[in-house]
């Protein structure tokens, strides 16, 4: 049991569309998953709004969205396509967002301990990550097969917090979408919204406790919310 008292305050980020634009290798993956299976190529704008639960929603998306009907092992071996490409180029063109890493700088020299919880399968964050020379930075990668469940269950959150030795009266959630949001409100830990990730609700409107247009503003919104006052107002 993690003891709050003692505990240092986790930071723990999203990955696709939070700390790293994926979106270019994902989307890239995906169109020649489509192509494969005979389904014509769709508008980018349309599949970036696909990211975010994973990849074999992202491929099932992909597919549903090109009217293609399979069966469970035409899918299954679509998605382990999917899969083995994307590793294969999973770093080709994704890139952290503006203003991440001195972001991560300031709230490492803050003291506060840095975690991922994501979607993304814990293998493939960590293949991203080691890619973009960032693994090194996160105390705990918790993927969507890291735990038994996953975001917006609350124990994703909840397990990569203590993991990481913190509590969640000490922990903050960063990310981009609605499931962020809602596995944070399970969680009962204070989410900031970024607006440049991938979702089609507009970043004001997804609930989050702040938006902040750029990493520039993340550390201080962090010690705000960590602050008593932050807390019980996120709490409220």
């Amino acid at each position: 049991m993690v003891d709050r008292a003692t505990a240092p305050a986790v930071i723990a980020f999203d990955l696709d569309g939070t700390l790293v634009d994926t979106a270019p290798d994902l989307l890239d993956t995906l169109d020649v998953v489509l192509d494969e299976a005979g389904a014509p190529r769709l508008a980018r704008e349309d599949t970036r709004k696909m990211i975010g639960a994973g990849a074999r929603a992202l491929v099932q998306r992909g597919l549903d969205a090109a009217g293609i009907r399979l069966d469970k092992p035409e899918a299954d071996q679509l998605y382990e396509r999917f899969l083995e490409h994307y590793a294969a180029h999973i770093a080709d063109s994704s890139a952290p967002f503006p203003g991440l890493i001195p972001a991560l700088d300031a709230l490492t020299a803050q003291g506060h301990v840095l975690a991922v919880c994501t979607n993304k399968l814990e293998y493939l964050s960590r293949l991203l990550l080691d890619r973009l020379g960032l693994t090194e930075r996160f105390a705990v990668i918790a993927g969507a097969d890291t735990f038994k469940v996953h975001k917006p269950d609350a124990g994703h959150l909840i397990g990569t917090i203590e993991r990481a030795g913190g509590h969640v009266e000490r922990a903050v959630m960063v990310g981009d979408s609605v499931t962020d949001v809602l596995t944070a409100r399970n969680a009962r830990v204070p989410v900031i919204v970024v607006p440049f990730g991938y979702t089609d609700t507009p970043a004001a409107e997804l609930g989050g406790d702040v938006l902040i247009e750029h990493f520039d503003l993340l550390p201080q919104t962090v010690e705000r919310l960590l602050s008593p006052a932050g807390w019980r107002a996120a709490r409220a």
